[in-house]
């Protein structure tokens, strides 16, 4: 059995010098629904504030890249205060289904249960959120977030670092196998987080909230998912990654409050590796 370390080592040579097919490229050829996303960029159901963060977070390329459907059922992991799902809901009112897997039941911490009622209360009271059904996640928990072999796509932004530094690699582990079970043989997983420098140690990841690409891809491929595709829709060369209060030094949280606030400004939202992987059918 390879150690962590000999998985990070192993994926990160493949990923310097064995080019993946589509891997890096931000062009493809608009699919047939991009003016039905176009539209759910658009609604009504968002707000202007988030519609602001879509300069970093680019979300029309990013689902794009996912192959997300307006036919599609979708399992969106931890969805915070909404922000994909103010896109999500309305794009797959008419014709999909969208699964808000939120904080587990179990998790008591305060921002947790703050964030289970607001959510809650935002489906009760927007009718583009009348098709949600919201279930639960913790990687450390058996989470049911959808039907068995049920899912087109799950899809999880900026989480992963949240459940290495909380559970570590067991935490990492329980994700994977909870979306591989969701997901129908041929569905995909869409990743987005926070990117650690390869040259960077393991330790960073404790703490720092920014993780290796080259170790979720490792955790991911362990899981039973092949990787299909690697993008740099989400990057941004101009953060360096080290920052006095980790990745929340940058916007929108803005750690360190008025000290060179202008200048992580400026900086922008994080640096980001966006993954595409297949369950496959056999």
């Amino acid at each position: 059995m390879p150690t962590k370390r000999q998985l990070l080592t192993g994926v990160a040579v493949a990923l310097l010098f064995t080019p993946l097919l589509g891997a890096c490229s931000n062009e493809a050829a608009a699919p047939a629904h991009s003016t039905a996303l176009a539209e759910a960029m658009n609604s009504p159901a968002r707000t202007p504030s988030n519609m602001q963060r879509d300069q970093y977070r680019n979300p029309q390329a990013t689902l794009e890249f996912f192959e997300v459907e307006p036919h599609h059922t979708v399992v969106e992991i931890w969805p915070g205060g909404g922000w994909y799902s103010e896109i999500l809901a309305p794009y797959l009112h008419q014709h999909g289904q969208l699964y808000a897997a939120g904080f587990a039941t179990s998790d008591e911490r305060g921002f947790a249960i703050r964030a289970r009622a607001n959510y809650a209360e935002r489906v009760a009271n927007d009718a583009m959120f009348g098709n949600v059904i919201i279930t639960e996640f913790s990687p450390l928990e058996n989470s049911t977030i959808a039907p068995p072999a049920s899912a087109d796509r799950v899809l999880t932004f900026r989480n992963l670092h949240n459940w290495y530094m909380a559970s570590g690699e067991a935490g990492m582990k329980g994700a994977f196998a909870t979306f591989y079970q969701a997901l129908k043989p041929g569905g995909m997983l869409g990743i987005v987080d926070h990117r650690l420098p390869e040259t960077r140690p393991d330790s960073d990841m404790e703490s720092s909230g920014y993780i290796k690409e080259s170790y979720t891809i490792a955790l991911a491929e362990a899981a039973g998912f092949e990787l299909v595709a690697r993008s740099e829709i989400n990057a941004n060369p101009n953060d360096t990654t080290e920052h006095p209060r980790g990745v929340w030094t940058l916007p929108p949280t803005l750690a360190a409050g008025d000290q060179d606030r202008d200048k992580y400004i400026e900086i922008g939202e994080s640096d980001r590796f966006t993954l595409k992987f297949v369950k496959p059918h056999n």
